[in-house]
């Protein structure tokens, strides 16, 4: 029979920020927290630049052909993210992460900066 959970808030038992999942195989566990999506955002880098969508987005900045800094609204614990990113250029870059922004750089395949219309990323880490 299947059920139905409605809840506004989850907290850990044990540890207020803390809650495990058993993974699949019940063997392992998985700490929530870590695996969720801090941000993301879908940025059109062509014209004016744009933030089309986003998650923890509080802005973006049009630095140059092709570079594009976005503003976290919650900042990251460090600058030590895991990001996935996408891009309608042959190279999609980092070119810096900081706790409260990610400057991204997109280029042709000769290797220079272009405006994309697709500049995309989700970022995984620890927020402060």
């Amino acid at each position: 029979m299947a059920s139905i959970l409605k809840v506004n808030t989850l907290t850990g038992a044990s540890t207020a920020g803390s809650i495990a999942v058993t993974g699949e195989g019940n063997s392992t566990t998985t700490n929530l927290q870590q695996g969720l999506c801090k941000a993301f955002f879908h940025a059109n880098g062509t014209g004016t630049a744009a933030t089309l969508n986003s998650f923890n987005i509080s802005g973006i900045t049009d630095n140059s052909t092709g570079s594009l800094t976005h503003t976290f609204t919650n900042n990251f614990a460090n600058v030590y993210l895991a990001v996935g990113l996408g891009m309608t250029a042959y190279s999609p870059n980092i070119t810096s992460t900081a706790v409260g922004s990610i400057t991204t750089l997109s280029a042709n395949s000769s290797g220079s900066a272009v405006d994309t219309s697709i500049h995309s990323a989700n970022l995984n880490g620890d927020l402060a």
